[in-house]
């Protein structure tokens, strides 16, 4: 996994902040694979229910970039109990569980 436990740190923060602290952060796509180089930060975060999306998404990233060094994050939200999208379905198969 290329992010660092500093990275690792502000994702769980944030995202707590952000969406509750029942939130379920998953890493997924290049960023899991270490012999890889490059490419934003894709997560999937898991919640019980979401009452303004855009609201959420945009305080989990400025909790994050306040804790970091502002980068590229693509954020899926998943709602615990509806079906899967399919970028969700390759974040639950192929996603690591911050």
């Amino acid at each position: 996994m290329r992010l660092s436990p500093d990275e690792v740190a502000a994702i769980k923060t944030a995202a707590a902040e952000a969406f509750g602290e029942t939130a379920v952060v998953r890493l997924f796509g290049s960023r899991v694979h270490d012999d890889l180089r490059g490419g934003d930060i894709d997560l999937l975060v898991e919640v019980n229910d979401i009452d303004d999306e855009l609201r959420q998404r945009t305080t989990f990233e400025s909790r994050f970039w306040a804790m970091t060094e502002p980068r590229k994050v693509d954020v899926l939200v998943a709602v615990r109990g509806r079906p899967p999208g399919p970028f969700e379905r390759i974040a639950y198969r192929d996603g690591i569980v911050l």
